[in-house]
């Protein structure tokens, strides 16, 4: 029994002693929030196994480039510095353990990894699926950017993981407040 359907059954077993004058929908709701959880924790396990030999910047596996310098935002916090793998971008698959770009904070001592982005272009995406079929990878929604945007890029899709650096945020949000671009 796999991961997932072994928190699913838990759940489904839990819920009649844990939520024992709940509605059908509160233990629904809890269900589904225990199944979340764990696409979740998985999509960040599986970043993390993927991504744990490149924390410090002198290990960027090649063919990944810093672009844009520090993105850093008014009051949201920051991302870091993308090093994003060009091939990657242009083409319209999605793999955990192979994300387009990974993000480094540059801090005084050097640069470790906080999390990675998942990009695909619209146009790029859209060429195999259909308008209304937006990316999904490992069950998380990635999020659609219009263009013009502060990034020059054409209309594209995005998923931040912050794997490496907690986020108060949430682990997909693209702001990270414990993100800094001083150290730039």
């Amino acid at each position: 029994m796999n991961i997932a359907r072994s928190v699913m059954y838990a759940a489904a077993v839990a819920a009649p002693i844990l939520y024992p004058l709940a509605s059908p929908a509160a233990v629904d709701a809890a269900q589904h929030e225990s199944h979340a959880t764990s696409v979740s924790s998985a999509l960040i396990a599986t970043v993390r196994r993927a991504t744990a030999p490149f924390r410090d910047v002198r290990n960027v596996p090649e063919g990944y480039e810093p672009a844009l310098g520090c993105v850093s935002g008014p009051q949201e916090g920051a991302m870091g510095v993308h090093y994003l793998k060009g091939p990657l971008v242009e083409d319209d698959r999605l793999y955990a353990d192979e994300p387009e770009a990974l993000i480094y904070e540059f801090k005084r001592g050097g640069a470790r990894l906080v999390g990675v982005e998942y990009i695909v272009l619209a146009s790029v995406w859209h060429e195999t699926h259909a308008v209304n079929d937006p990316p999904v990878l490992e069950g998380h929604l990635l999020h659609f950017n219009e263009s013009p945007n502060r990034f020059g890029l054409p209309p594209f899709y995005e998923l931040h993981v912050w794997a490496w650096r907690d986020n108060p945020n949430g682990a997909f949000a693209d702001w990270n407040t414990r993100v800094s671009c001083e150290g730039q």
